[in-house]
Protein backbone atom coordinates (compact mmCIF):
# COMPACT_ATOMS: atom_id res chain seq x y z
CA UNK A 1 0.00 0.00 0.00
CA UNK A 2 1.14 3.11 -1.03
CA UNK A 3 2.35 5.85 1.76
CA UNK A 4 -0.60 8.51 1.98
CA UNK A 5 1.09 11.43 -0.53
CA UNK A 6 -1.19 13.89 0.86
CA UNK A 7 0.46 13.91 4.32
CA UNK A 8 2.62 16.64 5.80
CA UNK A 9 5.91 14.84 6.82
CA UNK A 10 9.32 15.84 8.18
CA UNK A 11 11.14 16.77 5.39
CA UNK A 12 13.99 13.73 6.19
CA UNK A 13 11.21 11.15 5.14
CA UNK A 14 11.46 10.41 1.37
CA UNK A 15 7.98 10.49 -0.05
CA UNK A 16 8.36 7.63 -2.37
CA UNK A 17 9.47 5.35 0.33
CA UNK A 18 6.50 3.26 1.36
CA UNK A 19 8.72 1.24 4.53
CA UNK A 20 10.27 4.37 5.42
CA UNK A 21 6.87 6.80 5.59
CA UNK A 22 5.39 3.58 7.40
CA UNK A 23 8.32 3.74 10.28
CA UNK A 24 7.83 7.92 10.64
CA UNK A 25 3.80 7.77 10.79
CA UNK A 26 3.53 5.09 13.30
CA UNK A 27 7.28 4.22 15.18
CA UNK A 28 9.31 7.12 15.26
CA UNK A 29 8.77 9.60 18.38
CA UNK A 30 5.92 7.41 19.78
CA UNK A 31 7.14 7.13 23.25
CA UNK A 32 8.32 3.68 24.16
CA UNK A 33 8.64 2.41 27.95
CA UNK A 34 10.06 -1.12 27.72
CA UNK A 35 13.53 -1.67 28.88
CA UNK A 36 14.08 -4.79 26.20
CA UNK A 37 12.63 -2.48 23.55
CA UNK A 38 14.49 0.77 24.28
CA UNK A 39 17.76 -1.65 24.62
CA UNK A 40 17.32 -3.18 21.05
CA UNK A 41 16.23 0.16 20.02
CA UNK A 42 19.76 1.32 20.97
CA UNK A 43 21.83 -1.35 19.68
CA UNK A 44 19.99 -0.75 15.90
CA UNK A 45 21.30 2.81 16.42
CA UNK A 46 24.86 1.97 17.07
CA UNK A 47 24.81 -0.33 13.95
CA UNK A 48 23.49 2.77 11.93
CA UNK A 49 26.71 4.52 12.59
CA UNK A 50 28.01 5.50 9.52
CA UNK A 51 25.34 4.60 7.60
CA UNK A 52 21.72 5.65 6.68
CA UNK A 53 18.92 4.24 8.99
CA UNK A 54 17.02 3.05 5.82
CA UNK A 55 19.99 0.42 5.42
CA UNK A 56 18.81 -0.41 9.03
CA UNK A 57 15.12 -0.47 8.49
CA UNK A 58 14.95 -2.58 5.56
CA UNK A 59 17.60 -4.85 7.43
CA UNK A 60 15.92 -4.70 10.70
CA UNK A 61 13.92 -8.61 10.74
CA UNK A 62 16.71 -10.43 9.15
CA UNK A 63 19.25 -8.63 11.85
CA UNK A 64 16.23 -9.77 14.93
CA UNK A 65 16.42 -13.20 13.50
CA UNK A 66 20.36 -13.39 13.84
CA UNK A 67 20.52 -11.89 17.29
CA UNK A 68 17.91 -14.35 18.62
CA UNK A 69 15.14 -11.60 18.47
CA UNK A 70 17.20 -9.20 20.81
CA UNK A 71 16.85 -11.44 23.97
CA UNK A 72 19.77 -9.85 25.91
CA UNK A 73 20.22 -13.35 27.82
CA UNK A 74 20.69 -15.26 24.71
CA UNK A 75 23.31 -12.35 23.22
CA UNK A 76 25.16 -12.12 26.35
CA UNK A 77 26.24 -15.52 26.07
CA UNK A 78 27.16 -15.43 22.37
CA UNK A 79 30.53 -16.38 21.78
CA UNK A 80 33.05 -17.26 18.53
CA UNK A 81 30.79 -19.21 16.67
CA UNK A 82 27.38 -17.19 16.90
CA UNK A 83 29.68 -13.85 15.81
CA UNK A 84 31.41 -15.71 12.47
CA UNK A 85 27.68 -16.88 12.06
CA UNK A 86 26.41 -13.50 11.94
CA UNK A 87 29.51 -12.30 9.66
CA UNK A 88 28.70 -14.79 7.45
CA UNK A 89 24.62 -13.55 7.18
CA UNK A 90 24.43 -11.07 4.18
CA UNK A 91 20.81 -9.86 6.02
CA UNK A 92 22.59 -8.18 8.59
CA UNK A 93 25.28 -5.22 9.18
CA UNK A 94 28.65 -7.17 9.18
CA UNK A 95 30.69 -5.44 11.34
CA UNK A 96 33.00 -7.63 14.04
CA UNK A 97 32.94 -4.17 15.98
CA UNK A 98 29.35 -3.71 16.12
CA UNK A 99 29.16 -7.17 16.77
CA UNK A 100 30.87 -7.75 19.67
CA UNK A 101 29.32 -4.43 20.97
CA UNK A 102 25.99 -5.73 20.49
CA UNK A 103 27.12 -8.80 23.13
CA UNK A 104 28.63 -6.16 25.41
CA UNK A 105 26.18 -3.66 25.67
CA UNK A 106 23.13 -7.12 26.38
CA UNK A 107 25.87 -8.13 29.01
CA UNK A 108 25.68 -4.19 30.44
CA UNK A 109 21.89 -4.28 30.16
CA UNK A 110 22.38 -7.16 32.41
CA UNK A 111 24.27 -5.86 34.55
CA UNK A 112 21.97 -2.63 35.34
CA UNK A 113 19.13 -5.33 35.96
CA UNK A 114 20.90 -7.56 38.08
CA UNK A 115 22.15 -4.27 40.36
CA UNK A 116 18.36 -2.78 40.47
CA UNK A 117 18.90 -0.49 37.77
CA UNK A 118 15.93 -0.82 35.31
CA UNK A 119 17.29 0.49 31.84
CA UNK A 120 13.99 2.10 31.04
CA UNK A 121 13.82 3.45 34.55
CA UNK A 122 17.21 5.09 34.04
CA UNK A 123 16.46 6.79 30.67
CA UNK A 124 13.54 8.46 31.62
CA UNK A 125 14.56 9.74 34.15
CA UNK A 126 17.02 11.99 32.27
CA UNK A 127 13.60 13.52 30.29
CA UNK A 128 11.62 13.95 33.79
CA UNK A 129 9.65 10.52 33.08
CA UNK A 130 8.41 12.27 29.95
CA UNK A 131 8.62 13.09 26.73
CA UNK A 132 10.42 16.33 26.06
CA UNK A 133 8.65 18.84 23.40
CA UNK A 134 10.27 20.70 20.32
CA UNK A 135 8.80 23.00 18.00
CA UNK A 136 11.00 23.28 15.16
CA UNK A 137 9.41 24.74 12.22
CA UNK A 138 12.05 22.49 10.18
CA UNK A 139 14.31 19.72 10.27
CA UNK A 140 17.32 21.88 8.99
CA UNK A 141 16.85 23.51 12.93
CA UNK A 142 17.06 20.05 14.91
CA UNK A 143 20.49 19.40 16.31
CA UNK A 144 22.55 16.19 15.94
CA UNK A 145 22.87 16.13 19.34
CA UNK A 146 22.33 17.97 22.94
CA UNK A 147 24.29 18.48 26.23
CA UNK A 148 21.40 16.06 27.27
CA UNK A 149 22.44 13.44 24.84
CA UNK A 150 26.30 13.83 25.90
CA UNK A 151 25.38 12.69 29.59
CA UNK A 152 23.62 9.95 29.05
CA UNK A 153 26.38 8.93 26.35
CA UNK A 154 28.64 9.29 28.85
CA UNK A 155 27.10 7.72 31.80
CA UNK A 156 25.73 4.73 29.27
CA UNK A 157 29.94 4.41 28.05
CA UNK A 158 30.70 4.32 32.38
CA UNK A 159 28.23 1.27 32.41
CA UNK A 160 29.87 -0.53 29.62
CA UNK A 161 28.00 0.33 26.49
CA UNK A 162 29.53 1.18 23.34
CA UNK A 163 28.61 2.59 19.70
CA UNK A 164 26.51 5.02 21.98
CA UNK A 165 28.08 8.62 20.89
CA UNK A 166 25.92 11.51 21.83
CA UNK A 167 24.81 11.68 18.32
CA UNK A 168 23.62 8.21 18.25
CA UNK A 169 22.29 8.21 21.58
CA UNK A 170 20.04 12.01 20.62
CA UNK A 171 18.86 9.65 17.61
CA UNK A 172 18.03 6.70 19.67
CA UNK A 173 15.89 9.28 21.88
CA UNK A 174 13.93 11.12 19.09
CA UNK A 175 12.90 7.70 17.91
CA UNK A 176 12.14 6.10 21.08
CA UNK A 177 10.11 9.07 22.00
CA UNK A 178 12.14 10.37 24.58
CA UNK A 179 12.07 14.16 22.52
CA UNK A 180 9.32 14.93 19.95
CA UNK A 181 11.07 16.31 17.30
CA UNK A 182 8.44 15.80 14.38
CA UNK A 183 8.78 19.60 12.86
CA UNK A 184 5.60 21.45 13.17
CA UNK A 185 4.38 21.28 10.12
CA UNK A 186 4.38 17.45 10.39
CA UNK A 187 0.98 15.35 10.66
CA UNK A 188 2.36 13.84 13.59
CA UNK A 189 3.68 16.26 15.46
CA UNK A 190 0.33 17.30 17.22
CA UNK A 191 -0.70 13.78 17.76
CA UNK A 192 3.18 12.65 19.27
CA UNK A 193 3.11 15.29 21.60
CA UNK A 194 -0.45 14.16 22.99
CA UNK A 195 1.24 10.84 23.69
CA UNK A 196 3.17 13.00 26.18
CA UNK A 197 0.49 14.86 27.77
CA UNK A 198 1.28 17.59 26.16
CA UNK A 199 -1.75 19.84 24.88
Amino acid sequence: MPADQTLSRCAWVPENDTLYCAYHDTEWGVPEYDSRALWEKLILDGMQAGLAWITILRKRETIRAAFDQFDPEAIARYGEEDIARILSDPGVIRSKAKTAAAIGNAQAFLEMREAGEDFSEFLWAYAGGKPLQTDFPSSGQVPAKTPLSEQIAKDLKKRGFKFCGPVIVYAFMQAVGMVNDHTTDCHRHAPVKAMGGGA
